[in-house]
């Protein structure tokens, strides 16, 4: 016979809402990025999306942090960060670029409208590495964490940084599909802007493909703990959200839909960026709940 002395349940330190909010700051990191290629690096065939990028960059990451303060049960003490701060915690850090950035985005996305060419490529550069670290950040949060063989991974800030991109252009793509298709004068969508899009996603799709690859190729050559965590994303309970819809659905598809000449259709693209956001959607939840799987002993 066995005598339980006590039975504590340790509290989530991770849950839904941190994937959500992590998913909601890569697509707004990815967005902000994609508007600087017009006004910051001269790149003048994407100016037709800078205005949008820059709004759904801006909104989206105004209620990213809603889904933190939600999860954390005291929003209203979040203040604290302010002037407790840790220079060594991600955490500290974020607490001011989520400040910082959509500041910067708002001033960035005033002289976008006001037609200011100076003060936007001003605002622009500096917003570049705001939104990097804005991302970034999240990355290292989970990167730090020794005890969590998934997360404890130099890749981590670079998968982050990578699948914030893919999901920016992604989202991108759909809207300016909507408001051309069914918001424009000429109800007909810019097919030339959204395969060009959809080339640079496709890009960046595959370089995701390889950063995943290697991290789970590290895992299982990693230690005993490391080996359980690759497997738990292979053949475990996460295999089918992990290989199904994160990287077959969410990533090998719509790679295959971007590059081959034969399926390539605008409609095809469209389809391919939201298969897309789902993908990474599902990445983030698997990177989260996958990474707490195991309880620590």
């Amino acid at each position: 016979m066995i005598d339980i002395l006590y039975n504590v349940e340790h509290q989530e330190a991770a849950g839904i809402l941190i994937a959500v909010y992590f998913y909601l700051t890569g697509i707004s990191a990815g967005s902000f990025i994609l508007s600087t290629l017009a006004y910051v690096f001269g790149q003048t065939r994407y100016k037709p999306i800078g205005k949008i990028a820059v709004i759904l960059a801006t909104v989206v990451l105004i209620i990213a942090p809603m889904a933190l303060l939600i999860h954390v049960g005291r929003p209203f003490r979040a203040w604290r960060l302010f002037y407790n701060i840790n220079f060594t915690s991600p955490i500290s850090w974020g607490s001011f670029l989520l400040t910082l950035y959509p500041i910067n985005c708002i001033i960035y996305g005033y002289y976008i409208f006001k037609n200011n060419p100076k003060m936007t490529k001003l605002f622009g550069t500096i917003g570049i590495p705001l939104a990097v670290s804005v991302h970034g950040y999240c990355g290292f949060i989970l990167g730090f964490a020794k005890a969590r063989h998934l997360w404890n991974t130099a890749l981590m800030p670079i998968l982050f940084l990578v699948s914030a991109i893919v999901s920016g252009i992604a989202l991108v793509i759909f809207v300016v599909y909507i408001r051309d298709k069914f918001f424009s004068q000429e109800r007909k969508a810019n097919e030339e802007l959204i395969f060009d899009l959809a080339k640079l996603m496709g890009g960046f799709l595959l370089l995701d493909l390889f950063l995943v690859l290697s991290d789970v190729l590290i895992l299982l050559a990693g230690n005993e703990n490391a080996i359980k965590a690759g497997w738990l994303l292979l053949t475990g309970k996460f295999a089918i959200p992990f290989l199904g819809i994160e990287n077959g659905l969410g990533k090998v598809l719509p790679a295959i839909l971007i590059f081959s000449t034969k399926l390539r259709t605008v409609n095809r693209m469209v389809w391919a960026s939201f298969l897309v956001m789902f993908g990474i959607l599902i990445m983030r939840l698997v990177v989260v709940l996958a990474g707490e799987f195991y309880p620590l002993i």
